[in-house]
């Protein structure tokens, strides 16, 4: 009989946990409640929410809202949301990610101490966090996806560089190390390792799941930038490792004779009873097929 292991740390991080629990509480009271884009980049659990009542909405939708109830997910938001929250007469929860929005008051605090810096952010330029955090700085902060975005910075010019939660610890280091190779004499650089370490530590954790295994499913959705990134590292590892979003994705061709073993694993915008929901779905055909 072929094994089926569903890794234990995968799924639904601290943050997303909680805003999905504040949601729910509110809509076990409310029969309409608004969320300020996606709750989480999975498509199965917002539908499951939709189902309850949640409504998502987009910025433009929002600015156009009045005497209603929102909730503002982990990613975090810009100052501008709050005023337009204010005036609109907007109720908020706000379930944005107790790190994320430490990480937004030492932006803030250094944009207001270091008046001639340069505020630079390694993180995905558009991505919900990143707007968060660059509202910050009134929309002043460069933003560096990778090495070949460091030439938006002016290295004549102090550096106090921050870094988006879900990024590469490797990756910001060595960005860190670039800029200091660059950085001008007499001009100061400041770093702040801003990384999520709940996060961080799932790409050691995944890299040893994936070896374990002779096949491996990563289950997340098509929006998230977490989940791509962490199915990358385990077909690097794994080349045997493919990427679905529901069930009805599970390729049954890809399960032989040769494999011993399946892993399941996703992103941290992966619920868990979807992981469980695949591994039912693997069990009821090995037991059809014989395996």
């Amino acid at each position: 009989m072929i094994a089926i292991e569903i890794d234990k740390k995968s799924g639904f991080c601290f943050g997303v946990v909680n805003a999905i629990n504040r949601a729910e509480e509110e809509l076990a009271t409310h029969k309409t409640l608004y969320c300020l884009g996606d709750i989480v980049h999975n498509n199965q659990e917002l539908e499951r929410l939709k189902h309850k009542g949640l409504t998502i909405i987009n910025h433009q939708e929002f600015e156009k809202l009045h005497d209603a109830v929102v909730i503002l997910r982990a990613h975090g938001e810009p100052p501008t949301t709050y005023e337009t929250a204010q005036r609109n007469n907007i109720t908020i929860i706000d379930a944005s990610c107790p790190v994320v929005l430490h990480l937004q008051k030492k932006i803030k605090m250094a944009f207001e101490r270091k008046k001639n810096a340069q505020i630079v952010i390694f993180g995905k330029k558009g991505h919900a966090e990143v707007v968060g955090l660059v509202g910050q700085t009134n929309d002043t902060a460069i933003v560096v996806e990778n090495k070949s975005d460091l030439d938006k910075i002016d290295f004549k010019k102090d550096i106090v560089f921050f870094s988006q939660t879900t990024k590469s610890l490797n990756e910001f280091y060595e960005i860190v190390d670039l800029i200091k190779q660059r950085i001008s004499s007499g001009t100061t650089f400041e770093y702040n390792d801003t990384i999520c370490r709940q996060v961080a530590n799932r790409m050691p954790n995944l890299k040893d799941f994936a070896k374990k295994h002779s096949l491996i499913f990563f289950v997340c959705g098509k929006k998230s930038s977490n989940g791509k990134a962490l199915f990358e590292e385990c077909k690097k590892e794994n080349e045997n490792t493919y990427l679905i979003s529901t069930k009805e994705e599970i390729d049954d061709n890809l399960i032989t004779k040769n494999i011993h073993s399946i892993g399941i694993c996703g992103a941290t915008s992966t619920p868990k009873w979807l992981m469980e929901e695949i591994e039912n779905e693997l069990k009821k055909f090995l037991k059809q097929s014989h395996f």
